[in-house]
């Protein structure tokens, strides 16, 4: 199994590492970059010399865990107690909504080199995702397989944007007005965190709440756009606006102190950022960070969330957590992976 550090973003498939910083002002620089943040805001920002249009290499099978083996950092009575922890705090004026998460992992297999690219394969046939991501940087332990359906931030020139999700369901009929009001909720947040870097009323919201269709379900999807302030550029943008606020709540800095309260273990690249920049044409797509394996020493995690907000139900907020992590935890186990092979 190859170690070299590779990655696939956009289409593109970037080798012959340059060099490896973790200050995002770097992304300004010449060069092609591929970037995976942490939702705790460690950052990994890898410059490549060679980057071309092309598909995943090639890679032997995903042997992945069983379903039995995966464990999750909240059980269903404890995630339904967050929930309503989440609905006292709404009640007392605290966060208007909070995204409340878990981690699933499951131990890789024993003497295997870390190497999520098969991974990435089987997710890239089963589960296809507008802003997919693989990336391998063995010397940083970073090895991510990105699956994302959401845009965090896509710049092109001065011109940058972010796509919201908030509401999810099986099909459009499952949607409630509650994720209607949720969606809302954090493009009001989004449209305050680019207002920051913006410049003065270019911000706008040229769709809000579409229905966008994805593998084994519905969600709803709003565009935020801005202009960019002169001088603006990729740090100050990632510190106006990060972590992502479908994936914090609102206010972010309250909903942050909820998280931290809640959720017992960090949640790493989950629902952080992985995308790529060019530095050289202004351009650059970074996608929150879900639907989304890494490997974490000898475990292999993923994590899945829901947003709550007062009319949230406690056993329906765990239902979409399930729902979200169900296609893509089926794919990464030893049978789902055979199955999108069509071995099986």
């Amino acid at each position: 199994m190859p170690d070299d550090t590779i990655a696939h973003v956009g289409g593109r498939l970037a080798t012959g590492l340059r060099d490896v910083t973790t200050d995002v002002a770097a992304l300004d620089g010449p060069g092609f970059w591929v970037a995976v943040v942490t939702f705790e805001g460690t950052a990994t920002c890898a410059r490549f010399a060679d980057v071309r249009r092309a598909p995943l290499p090639p890679a032997g099978p995903w042997r992945g865990p069983r379903s039995a083996e995966w464990t999750t950092s909240l059980d269903r009575r404890a995630y339904t107690a967050g929930v309503a922890a989440i609905r006292e705090h709404i009640a007392a004026g605290d966060v208007y909504q909070v995204n409340l998460c878990r981690l699933l992992s499951a131990r890789t297999k024993a003497g295997a080199r870390p190497d999520l690219v098969p991974l990435a394969r089987v997710l890239a046939r089963g589960n296809p995702a507008p802003y997919a991501a693989t990336v391998r940087l063995p010397r940083e332990g970073v090895h991510v397989a990105c699956a994302s359906p959401e845009l965090y931030l896509r710049r092109s020139g001065d011109i940058i944007e972010s796509g919201p999700i908030k509401g999810t369901g099986q099909t459009a009929a499952d949607l409630l007005p509650k994720d209607v009001a949720e969606n809302v909720m954090i493009v009001d947040l989004v449209r305050n965190d680019l207002g920051r870097v913006a410049r003065t009323g270019s911000v706008s919201v040229p769709a809000l709440c579409a229905v966008e269709q994805h593998p084994g379900l519905v969600h709803l999807v709003s565009t935020v756009r801005a202009e960019l302030a002169p001088g603006a550029g990729w740090a100050d943008v990632l510190a106006a606006t990060f972590p992502p606020g479908s994936v914090s709540g609102a206010p972010k800095s309250s909903a942050l102190r909820v998280i931290g309260e809640l959720e017992p273990v960090p949640r790493g690249p989950y629902c952080g950022a992985v995308g790529w920049v060019d530095g050289d044409r202004t351009e650059g797509a970074l996608a929150v960070g879900i639907r989304t394996f890494w490997l974490s020493g000898d475990r292999l995690c993923f994590g899945t969330g829901a947003g709550i907000t007062w009319g949230s139900d406690p056993e329906r907020e765990w239902a979409e957590t399930e729902l979200k992590a169900a296609r893509l935890i089926g794919l990464a186990t030893a049978n789902g992976a055979k199955e999108a092979a069509g071995v099986a």
